[in-house]
């Protein structure tokens, strides 16, 4: 059977964006051409039906993201505009406020402008807004969503092509090309359905700091993250193996940092520590990927050194789970690369589903 490969065009006017790179303007690797390059590689297989998102409304976002900052997302650009900003010019914070800068000042009354108010919610200079931001973070969440509704129709693998990505995004913040944090939204929306316990798996290369913070105090939502040693990384300040969650998540969070250089075979061996902390956790709901392919060994922004073939071990992998996957696409900037990455992950992680009449996570009636 074929497998759904959830995708739309809104992301492509998301386009034209910059971010500041050690004090500089450079093109975002974070383009629409990374969306068409993996939609395209995997349609040519004919193993995937293209469909489109159906719109699920605010709700599912309000339930993981503060309204100040879904506001923020849906009104900054036009705000600037009304200002007299230069439309041709990507939006992007001047000023950040930071916990030591704000103590004892009152932040009661932000600036009216939401375009004023960006570095109260943004903690980057890599994440521009543009016209067509809000709408391509909007329909990223459908996307994830629909991918979500058909697997708990019955399908044991559903591929969200999300675009913006969504890990970095927290509940009040937006950063590292994220809006809205999709796995997240996905992961709670499994609750809101009936599931009593998700388990997250992110084999993105850059570290999920926003899905980490949304949980960190969650006994019902594992997270569980390979990545990049933030020792030298982005996001540089989290992800490191001694975080593990608080209150009632403690525990609940697990992360693996990798050495620069880190090969298949290594990478495969800590995959297997993380899949078994997912057995332990026996979650009830189908699993929520957080799938990137900035792992790859020539990704300009990624110091390991995984090949093609690498990610068809990985999918294999997480397929012995025997769990449903909703898989949603993160990061993963060498272009010429994706596609194949992509196929090669998705093909073995899709492979023979239909062996196991009994899965774990499977649908809620």
């Amino acid at each position: 059977m074929p497998i759904p490969l959830i995708a739309s065009d809104h992301h492509l006017a998301h386009d034209g964006l910059v971010e500041l790179m050690a004090g500089r303007p450079v093109p975002c690797f974070e383009s629409p051409q990374r969306a068409t390059a993996i939609r395209e590689a995997l349609l040519a297989t004919g193993d995937y039906t293209l469909e489109a998102p159906v719109e699920h409304g605010p709700d599912p976002i309000a339930a993981v993201h503060d309204l100040e900052l879904v506001d923020l997302v849906e009104h900054a650009w036009a705000d600037a505009v009304a200002a007299g900003r230069d439309p041709s010019v990507p939006l992007l914070p001047d000023t950040f406020l930071l916990g030591a800068y704000a103590a004892g000042m009152s932040l009661e009354r932000l600036p009216v402008g939401r375009h004023d108010r960006l570095g109260a919610f943004c903690f980057d200079t890599a994440t521009p807004i543009v016209a067509g931001t809000a709408d391509a973070a909007h329909a990223a969440v459908d996307i994830a969503l629909t991918a979500l509704d058909r697997v708990l129709e019955g399908e044991p693998l559903a591929y969200a092509l999300c675009r913006p990505p969504g890990h970095h995004a927290g509940r009040n913040l937006i950063g590292g090309y994220c809006f809205f944090n999709n796995a997240a939204i996905v992961a709670q929306a499994a609750r809101d359905r009936g599931a009593q316990r998700v388990a997250i798996l992110d084999v993105d290369f850059h570290h999920g700091n926003g899905t980490q913070q949304i949980f960190w105090e969650r006994g019902d939502v594992l997270y569980v993250s390979l990545h990049g040693d933030p020792a030298g990384i982005y996001p540089y300040f989290s992800g490191f193996a001694v975080e593990r969650g608080d209150s009632a998540g403690e525990g609940t969070t697990l992360n693996l940092p990798l050495a620069p250089g880190t090969d298949g075979d290594t990478y495969l061996a800590t995959l297997d520590e993380a899949l078994g902390a997912i057995r332990a956790f026996d979650a009830d709901a189908p699993l929520v990927v957080s799938l990137g392919f900035d792992t790859y060994h020539a990704d300009p922004i990624c110091n390991l050194a995984l090949q093609t073939d690498d990610y068809a071990r990985i999918g294999a992998a997480i397929r012995s789970l025997a769990m449903r996957v909703v898989a949603i696409q993160e990061g993963g900037y060498a272009i010429e690369a994706l596609g194949a990455n992509a196929v090669a992950f998705l093909g073995a992680l899709g492979a023979e589903f239909g062996a196991h009449p009994a899965r774990r996570g499977d649908p809620h009636p």
